[in-house]
């Protein structure tokens, strides 16, 4: 409500919207602000705050959808965790103890699992420590030039996760410099404004490496087809959307090409990842039961 009432104020005192706007870059991206100067300009401001809301609905409407197909294989795999924890740490110590008691010669998988309960039962708290100070130090890692170059260049390379992060980041480039192009922004200015938002250190690069091509007279395409980092089909169809003198269409369409996709990977991904857990928990707790039996059936077989 603040931000709000100083832009009404700013506004007032007879700065533009897009001046005013400008004042919070912690609140209003580049995008916001370069569109909406560019609509003041034009005269069709009205049509260019539709088109930023269209944009943010979108992106919102995909990171929802995403959220929503992992959820459940996320929430299984924590309580996956949190099952076998508890059987380790509590249950299994009980049961075996009894073993141990008789000191017998115990199987193979009787004794690793002991091994394994009693390794977790000691050094639990040190095992949540590793992994809480793990995760802030990459997190700390990231936040460096140099943690996120390589996080991204890792990123990037993975499989599947490495083209579902490729195709993400270029459906945004896409979609963002379309609009830009539709509302009268130049196109080394919008190439300027989306490399920030793209997401990642190497697209980002490739497209500041795009914008000196195309400020030398290069076409767009062949540009971004020298930066090695777009897929082949984005560059084909920004190809034709520049030869046929509609490229904030085809911009369009390309965001939308992948965004299917990626939501459609996603789908499937999350399809074989439910049953896969449910394989791996039962492997899991089919070892522990093995393991707790199989010196029951030598001590019956030894009384026969």
């Amino acid at each position: 409500k603040r931000t709000l009432a100083r832009i009404k104020d700013l506004i007032v005192e007879g700065n533009s919207f897009a001046h005013a706007l400008g004042r919070f870059p912690g609140i209003f991206p580049p995008i916001y602000i370069n569109m909406v100067r560019a609509g003041e300009t034009s005269g069709t401001l009205e049509i260019v705050l539709e088109r930023l809301a269209e944009i943010t609905e979108k992106q919102q409407a995909l990171a929802n959808r995403i959220q929503a197909a992992l959820a459940y294989p996320l929430f299984m795999l924590f309580f996956g965790a949190v099952v076998l924890f508890v059987l380790l740490a509590y249950i299994v110590p009980t049961i075996t103890a009894i073993f141990t008691d008789m000191k017998q010669v115990l199987p193979t998988p009787t004794r690793v699992l002991i091994f394994l309960s009693g390794f977790f039962k000691t050094y639990w708290w040190t095992l949540l420590l590793l992994l809480g100070g793990s995760a802030v130090a990459a997190r700390q890692f990231r936040k460096t030039d140099k943690g996120r170059h390589w996080s991204d260049k890792v990123t990037l390379r993975l499989p599947v996760f490495g083209n579902l992060a490729r195709k993400l980041a270029v459906a945004r480039f896409s979609r963002t410099l379309g609009s830009l192009l539709e509302n009268g922004v130049s196109l080394l200015t919008a190439l300027e404004i989306v490399k920030n938002i793209v997401g990642n250190v190497l697209i980002s690069e490739a497209v500041t490496q795009t914008a000196e091509e195309v400020s030398k007279g290069k076409a767009l395409w062949l540009s971004l087809s020298e930066s090695k980092v777009f897929p082949a089909l984005s560059i084909q169809m920004v190809q034709v959307g520049e030869q046929s003198g509609e490229l904030e269409k085809m911009l369009y369409k390309v965001a939308d090409v992948f965004e299917n996709e990626v939501e459609t990977t996603i789908l499937r991904l999350t399809a074989y990842l439910e049953p896969l857990m449910i394989l791996v928990m039962g492997a899991i707790v089919g070892f522990i039961v093995l393991s707790i039996c199989l010196p029951i059936f030598e001590m019956n077989q030894l009384i026969r």
